[in-house]
């Protein structure tokens, strides 16, 4: 069965918010549950960052969350900053339908590059990631702020 993607909604939030946490888990992060409020807030918003859910027999399996920002050479990029699916639905192309979701939404606004990070040593979603865009080789250092 091939994965139904739509916008996030807002009688979601009990389904999305187990998907967001296995995310940030997996990044070892911790955040509050105002974090998790103020996230959901601004996704039923859609103003500044935009969510989608993928979904398969009826259940939310996966989330995609993405942003537009200024480029300073090539007008504005599109970040996909999450993607996670659901452990159990691994390997059913929940992934593959979301990153081509948010594609489309960054071609229907025109955005001039479409890019995401993840972990060295994520070799699962690497494994998909090779096959669907190509790594240019950046490192990313983060300094404190």
């Amino acid at each position: 069965m091939t994965p139904q993607i739509a916008p996030l909604r807002p009688d979601q939030q009990s389904e999305w918010e187990p998907l967001a946490r296995g995310y940030k888990a997996f990044y070892r992060e911790d955040p509050s549950d105002e974090d998790y409020r103020r996230t959901w807030s601004r996704l039923m918003a859609a103003e500044v960052i935009f969510g989608l859910g993928a979904h398969l027999d009826g259940r939310l399996v996966g989330i995609a969350h993405y942003l537009f920002h200024p480029t300073v050479w090539l007008g504005e990029a599109c970040y996909l900053q999450d993607l996670f699916t659901a452990p159990g639905v691994r390997g059913r192309g929940v992934a593959r339908a979301l990153i081509e979701a948010v594609a489309e939404a960054a071609r229907a606004r025109g955005a001039s590059r479409y890019y995401w990070l993840t972990a060295e040593d994520n070799e699962t979603a690497r494994a998909l990631y090779d096959k669907v865009a190509t790594y240019k080789g950046f490192i990313r250092y983060e300094f404190p702020v």
